[in-house]
């Protein structure tokens, strides 16, 4: 777990836990026992503890939270670090994040590359530092810089570290080891963080809670982070920790903490494939085709354009082509005046973009996506043309959000080379990619674009053939009660309420107004069957055009809106309804827990591969609450036996087309997980 040194007088502790350095039980006591030996060793006069391979230490070992705890713990090693009567120097490269930056916190002194990444991200984990970082990292940069880095997580590099104090000296990737032993021969002896003093204006904290209400919300670990930098302005080294301790404790044991732990295994799960071979070879791909210089086209093209990808965008005429490049360059400047990008990275990006109305010019892409229209005809047409454009081993893919990736791959004669890679809009942004296999989708297709998805930053998930693959059909149930609701009582207002409550960005409604209520709507002004239909036949299209299922000002805030509180009355008084006062448990009932049943179906259905893939969908594609888990490990939460009670309850308003997971009811009965292989 470590390598020792004995450099002449001083001993090198490298860590050597690959891949990250993680500070699990083994790591933690040879450490220990390393620096004790020390203390008695007459021929060390100083102790440089680096990590080996790219990095310093990632932190601790989350797998072992919940576990029965080893020892020593991480804040006991850690204290015996600056216990030590020999000075100890950290020697930071690549990152030290989390306990591996309390380690370094625990050490005497600090040498750093200007490119290192030091940070106290377990916040992000619904937790606080728990080896002491609370109370060190104040007494070293003061209150305000150390709020600001455990509050948020965010990670700094070794070269603001060194501005604020952080960090003693700077050094090089090539030159570290050297210079971390020369660093240690020259200090005088220990200098304890610990022993410092610190203090603050008390209305500091209230100001910094204030100034980041809107991060925080109603998280309880950056709660928690600002109650333990209090207290080490407040206490001294040993009762701070004793507070610190508390709260990680409370933490860790919350449904939070547990939650935002389930997210962040249930995103490196998502990235394994079941039943591919070891020995599948990814296909090379060095140049990507896209067809369709609309907004998703657009925005898919930029995605693979910052990864230094080139891309062939082909669209049918030379005005939407125009206009998709031209929105393209200014979404990159735009970026660039926000200082995210220099002019220069605009350039590049940009010139490795090639606009043409030749189709014939993707036959040496290696991979094409399709981004039109929803329209199975077209889809299968272009196809059908790819077919005799694209080059042998070209992997052809279709960003439908809905459509069948069987049937349009059977417009061609090499089903084998085509998947579905669904992008989320703005496509640019968004994180999630649901990769879709078809039925005859070759191995090494899957495994090149769950890859290539990683690659350009995206989260991939897997999915099955279905309509609306994975999130889109979630939603379905969830729209056709949000609507059987208005009519039965309920506002628009209400419905998006309890979703905003609960933890969402928006609810059905104000979602239908911002991506478009026409959208997929028949044009037929005079055929009107519901009351979306009435909206989009009175131009109430949503925001765009300032008016959906809410009324906009010139600043798009929502006001509710009579008009659309009179097409509602119409349509209940034509289909007989008498409206009722609605609860917001129903609402939950209907519009939540049946998207966990729907779950439930495509889990059993083979559609998803794990249970935990359909939160990382939710997380990444709707923005379901990280605190909460995702709505397969919410259901759990909550009782898998209370959600098939609470839909049983409901099931005569759930309409004739409603039914119950199997899945979901027999889990509920066992009392087992969603994801038992023996329950599927």
């Amino acid at each position: 777990m470590i390598q020792t040194h004995l450099h002449d007088d001083v001993l090198e502790i490298l860590l050597d836990n690959a891949p990250v350095n993680a500070l699990g039980a083994g790591v933690r006591q040879a450490v220990a026992a390393a620096v004790d030996e020390a203390q008695s060793d007459a021929r060390v006069r100083a102790i440089v503890i680096r990590g080996n391979g790219k990095l310093f230490s990632a932190g601790a070992d989350i797998t072992e939270f919940g576990k029965p705890l080893a020892h020593p713990s991480l804040p006991q090693v850690v204290d015996a670090i600056e216990a030590s009567r020999k000075p100890v120097v950290a020697a930071i490269h690549g990152m030290a994040l989390g306990g591996g930056l309390e380690v370094a916190l625990g050490c005497h002194y600090r040498i750093a590359t200007p490119k290192a990444k030091l940070g106290l991200p377990e916040v992000t984990l619904g937790i606080l530092p728990g080896a002491g970082g609370t109370q060190r990292l104040p007494r070293l940069v003061g209150v305000e810089a150390a709020l600001g880095m455990i509050v948020t997580g965010s990670p700094i590099l070794g070269s603001k570290a060194a501005e604020i104090g952080l960090i003693d000296q700077l050094s090089t990737d090539e030159s570290l080891a050297a210079d971390a032993l020369a660093f240690a021969r020259t200090v005088d002896g220990p200098r304890r963080t610990g022993e410092r003093n610190v203090s603050a204006d008390p209305a500091l904290f209230e100001r910094f809670a204030i100034d980041n209400a809107r991060a925080i919300k109603n998280l309880d670990a950056p709660k928690a982070c600002i109650e333990a930098v209090k207290a080490a302005a407040e206490l001294p080294l040993d009762k701070g920790q004793e507070k610190e301790r508390a709260l990680f404790t409370a933490l860790v044991t919350g449904d939070q903490s547990k939650a935002l732990r389930h997210v962040f295994f249930a995103e490196r799960a998502a990235a394994k494939i079941e039943g591919l071979s070891k020995d599948v070879q990814l296909r090379p791909i060095a140049r990507v085709g896209v067809i369709g210089a609309g907004t998703m086209g657009g925005g898919i093209s930029m995605n693979f354009l910052s990864a230094g990808i080139p891309v062939t965008i082909v669209e049918m005429a030379q005005e939407a082509l125009d206009r998709g490049a031209g929105l393209i360059r200014k979404n990159y400047e735009a970026t660039a005046a926000k200082g995210r990008l220099t002019t220069e990275q605009v350039e590049k990006a940009v010139g490795l973009l090639n606009p043409t109305l030749d189709f014939g010019a993707l036959d040496d892409c290696d991979l094409i996506i399709e981004a039109v229209y929803e329209n199975m005809d077209v889809k299968k047409e272009i196809f059908a043309r790819l077919d005799k454009v694209a080059k042998p081993g070209a992997i052809l893919a279709s960003n439908t959000s809905y459509l069948s990736i069987d049937e349009i791959a059977s417009a061609t004669a090499r089903p084998q080379d085509v998947l579905g890679l669904h992008f989320f809009s703005p496509a640019n942004i968004m994180k999630l990619v649901e990769v879709v296999r078809g039925a005859e989708t070759a191995q090494d297709v899957l495994a090149t674009g769950m890859d290539l998805a990683r690659r350009i930053g995206k989260v991939p998930v897997v999915s099955g053939v279905c309509y609306g693959f994975i999130g889109n059909r979630m939603l379905i149930p969830r729209q056709e009660n949000a609507n059987a609701l208005l009519l039965e009582g309920a506002t628009p207002e209400q419905v998006d309420r309890v979703h905003t409550t609960f933890g969402m960005p928006m609810g059905p409604f104000q979602m239908a107004d911002l991506a478009g209520v026409d959208i997929g709507w028949h044009r037929d002004a005079s055929r009107i069957e519901n009351v979306r239909e009435a909206l989009c036949a009175q131009g109430r299209w949503g925001q765009k055009t300032k008016a959906g299922y809410y009324d906009y000002d010139e600043k798009r805030k929502p006001t509710p809106s009579p008009v659309v509180a009179e097409i509602v009355q119409e349509f209940r008084q034509k289909s007989g309804i008498t409206p009722r006062e609605i609860s917001d448990e129903e609402i939950v009932t209907r519009t939540l827990y049946t998207m966990v049943n729907e779950g439930a179906k495509i889990l059993e259905e083979g559609i998803a591969q794990r249970a935990s893939d359909i939160d990382v969908v939710w997380n990444y594609g709707y923005g379901w609450p990280r605190y909460k888990g995702g709505p397969m490990f919410w259901a759990e939460q909550v009782g898998l036996s209370h959600v098939v009670a609470a839909l049983q309850k409901y099931e005569n308003a759930l309409g004739e087309t409603f039914s119950l997971s199997p899945l979901l009811v027999r889990c509920a009965a066992e009392g087992k997980p969603l994801d038992r292989p023996d329950v599927r």
